[in-house]
């Protein structure tokens, strides 16, 4: 009898390092505390990671590297918005890098950041901070059909 290998729809736990092409480690399930649990197949994961994993059984350890249009896309010059600097909350300077949250009219709310400052205007980037780049991934199966 053959160990199991995940499939798609399994629903699996995995512990991960996750890191940029110089080593600098970005997230990570020591991070968090736990592993990583997911339906694969389903889109709740990045398609890279998602597929990475099938075909893997308990306890292998796989290595990927994904390209942003396997990870969270290009970035896209789109998705820079300027805003009235009056727009946003007045209780500190706002800075080149600085992460804020805009709320949508359905109560939503999503990251965006501070990517120009001018006298008037604020450029907001509403892109995924990791879209645009190349991630590796150290991935190892702790758990199939949890």
């Amino acid at each position: 009898m053959t160990a199991a290998t995940v499939k798609k729809g399994d629903k699996i736990k995995v512990d991960y390092v996750g890191t940029f092409e110089d080593g600098t480690v970005f997230d990570s399930t020591e991070k968090h505390g736990a592993p990583l649990e997911f339906e694969v197949g389903v889109g709740q994961l990045i398609k890279g990671f998602d597929e990475a994993v099938v075909g893997m059984k308990v306890g292998q350890e796989k290595k990927i590297t994904l390209k942003p249009a396997d990870a969270y896309g290009e970035h896209n010059p789109q998705m820079l918005k300027e805003v009235p600097r009056e727009q946003l909350p007045q209780d500190r300077a706002p800075e080149v890098g600085m992460g804020l949250y805009i709320s949508l009219p359905n109560g939503a709310r999503f990251p965006a950041l501070i990517a120009k400052v001018s006298d008037k205007t604020i450029t907001l980037d509403l892109n995924h901070p990791l879209a645009g780049k190349t991630l590796k991934f150290s991935i190892k199966v702790a758990e199939i059909g949890a």
